[in-house]
């Protein structure tokens, strides 16, 4: 059977939904949390360095330690 020439093939559904994701801002600050990096970084208190300052100097190496970091860490504002 042939179709009328005046009868147009309709879809039984509508127009797909338009789904819109903006990521730009999360991709804009990931980004720039990347390159945001590349300078100095925050020194961290190590675990193993405290430990062995305590089995081998009595306590006092652990507080010279951390003094050492903490001023570090706010000399360069981090």
């Amino acid at each position: 059977m042939a179709t009328p020439p005046d009868h147009h093939s309709v879809q039984p559904y509508g127009q797909p939904p338009m789904i819109i994701i903006n990521n730009n801002n999360s991709a804009a600050a990931s980004a720039a949390a990347v390159i945001g990096r590349v300078g100095p970084r925050r020194r961290r208190q190590s675990l193993w360095a405290h430990f062995w300052l305590f089995m081998l100097t009595a306590g006092i190496g652990n507080v010279l330690y951390a003094m050492h970091v903490s001023r570090w860490n706010r000399d360069r504002s981090l």
